[in-house]
Parts: structure tokens; C-alpha cells; sequence
């Protein structure tokens, strides 16, 4: 995992916590198909999603994932830079 530029414009929000697999990589992947380089992704989840860590560095895409208190999962996303 990559250090993280900070960023004044808030993320783009995917809540995913309510769908079930594999709809919440499809739509993260959907969603990252779309990011400008400039843009972030947050997606909220109901899991650690170790797939998608693999999927993020294949493609190109640094992240920092956190824990919140009620066990949601929070991966922000961005474009690795060059």
C-alpha cells in the first residue's frame, strides 16, 4: 500500500455495505473505470475485501483502508502516482 496524496476535493462515496457478492467489486471496478486521476474513491463495506486489494494493484491503484467502530470497512482509492 502507497502513501496516500492529500486531496481538498472529497471523495467520490460508494456504500456497498448492503449489497451482496459480487456486486460490490463489480460496482467498485464500474466506479474506477470512471475515476479521473485527480478523483478518489471511498468505498464503505461490510468486510475486509482482500479481492479487491489484489485488483487495486494490478490496476494502478494505491489505497488506505480503515475499520470504523461498527465494523464497517472504509477503503479510500486513488490513481498510483506516476
Amino acid at each position: 500500500m502507497m502513501q496516500m496524496e492529500s486531496d481538498s476535493q472529497p471523495p467520490i462515496l460508494l456504500d456497498a455495505r448492503d449489497l451482496e457478492p459480487p456486486e460490490p467489486m463489480v460496482r467498485t471496478m464500474e466506479a474506477l473505470d470512471k475515476l479521473a486521476t485527480s478523483e478518489r474513491l471511498l468505498v464503505l463495506l461490510p468486510r475486509e475485501p482482500y479481492p479487491l486489494y489484489r485488483a487495486l494493484q494490478l490496476n494502478g491503484f494505491t489505497w488506505k483502508s480503515e475499520r470504523r467502530a461498527d465494523g464497517t470497512v472504509e477503503v479510500l482509492i486513488q490513481h498510483q502516482a506516476p
